[in-house]
């Protein structure tokens, strides 16, 4: 299928495209999209799809909710709610896509999610994420909400299933927990770039809710870290759950990236819990003598457990690297 504005493809949006397949669909499915803006909010509960843009920087989704905005049912749109992309079904695959929330600055809008990815075996290749607060939300939900009804959206009363994300030359921008959720998500060469809020803090780069029981976290590895901040104003992290597990290896990190590294969120018991890994990191800010004492430097050894076909093959091997 293609998908075209002009009129030359099989579709002039992506959602219709995408509601002309079986729910159920059980084969593989490509849609091509040519170049364009289009100012759509995509929801995706079928497996098998893949989309592919034809340009990375022309080929652009966008739309614009966030958690402040009034929604037609009387509340506010809330964090889950805001997304332009939403995935809840295995085996999606996306080349050379621009996924925007264009919404604005969390401190004028709330939350406002360019990606809501909550399935498994999910590959993202050449594509850009952009945003402020909570651009990119990996899921499951964890298990409750620290705030009654903060969790309303597509998955508030789903049962939680553990999801494996392939992020590979991908381009993520966000400022305050942009990276979050509890998935098992592996950051292959990956640029990471922080928004400047003019602020002390200018935000934290991951926001884990690792399950307990859970191996794996997010993996970055051979990623850029890259911003527009002063030096010494973004952390690597914080644990918006107390088994956040988050790992950067062989990294580039620019000197916008707090010496300490991490944060946690006022939640000193975390320290006992959380897994905050680096090793082999190099830049400006990947300095470990002023890394906080919970934060772990890992040995060459340890750090072959962290190599992609560890962290994602699972039971089954899935290898997302052979799509091509």
């Amino acid at each position: 299928m293609i998908v075209a504005q002009d009129g030359s493809g099989d579709y002039y949006s992506v959602q219709e495209a995408l509601t002309s397949i079986p729910t159920h669909n059980t084969l593989p499915v490509i849609i091509y999209i040519k170049n364009g803006t289009y100012t759509e909010k995509l929801y995706i509960e079928t497996p098998n799809i893949t989309l592919i843009g034809e340009n990375v920087h022309k080929t652009i989704i966008t739309y614009d909710d966030s958690a402040f905005k009034p929604h037609p049912s009387g509340f506010t749109f809330g964090t889950f709610n805001s997304y332009t992309l939403f995935i809840g079904a295995p085996h999606f695959n996306a080349c050379n896509l621009t996924f925007i929330n264009s919404a604005g600055p969390g401190d004028k809008v709330g939350q406002a999610i360019a990606a809501y990815v909550d399935a498994d075996k999910i590959h993202f290749k050449n594509c850009r994420f952009i945003g402020h607060q909570d651009t990119l939300f990996t899921g499951p939900l964890p298990p409750s909400p620290l705030t009654p009804g903060s969790f309303r959206g597509p998955r508030e009363n789903a049962p939680l299933s553990k999801g494996r994300h392939y992020y590979e030359n991908c381009f993520i921008q966000g400022d305050i927990d942009f990276i979050f959720g509890s998935a098992t998500a592996f950051f292959d060469q990956c640029e990471i770039f922080s928004n400047n809020l003019g602020q002390q803090v200018n935000g934290y780069i991951t926001a884990a809710s690792t399950p307990v029981d859970q191996k794996y976290g997010y993996v970055f590895s051979k990623c850029k870290l890259t911003s527009n901040c002063p030096n010494q104003s973004v952390y690597l992290g914080r644990p918006w759950r107390h088994h956040a597990h988050v790992a950067f290896l062989n990294c580039e990190m620019g000197a916008h990236i707090i010496d300490e590294g991490w944060h946690d969120w006022d939640k000193a018991d975390s320290h006992q819990t959380v897994q905050f890994m680096e090793y082999n990191n190099t830049g400006a800010g990947a300095s470990n003598l002023s890394r906080v004492p919970w934060s772990n430097q890992l040995s060459a050894k340890d750090a072959e457990t962290y190599s992609r076909e560890k962290v994602l093959s699972g039971d089954d091997h899935w290898q997302p690297w052979l799509y091509k």
